[in-house]
């Protein structure tokens, strides 16, 4: 699994796919405010990108995959406080 919690920390780790959309936005909904580290993340599946999105939780580190931080990482930056 790609999504956990610790602590009050959810982690993004490895490889998200699709089927890891619902547990991140389970995740966020059960611990509302918690930070997402996703600084061990090698990919994305735009699912989960979606969840992003739209939670807008505070991101911690920066994405391992250069497409994400690339791209993904402004545009997720530039949604908080939106």
């Amino acid at each position: 699994m790609s999504v956990r919690v610790v602590g009050e920390v959810v982690l993004l780790e490895g490889e998200c796919p699709v089927e890891e959309a619902e547990a991140l936005l389970e995740a966020l909904l059960a611990n509302p405010g918690a930070p997402v580290d996703w600084s061990g993340c090698d990919d994305l599946h735009t699912a989960v990108f979606q969840v992003l999105m739209a939670a807008r939780p505070a991101l911690r580190g920066s994405p391992r995959d250069p497409f994400l931080r690339r791209w993904a990482a402004p545009a997720l930056a530039g949604r908080r406080g939106s």
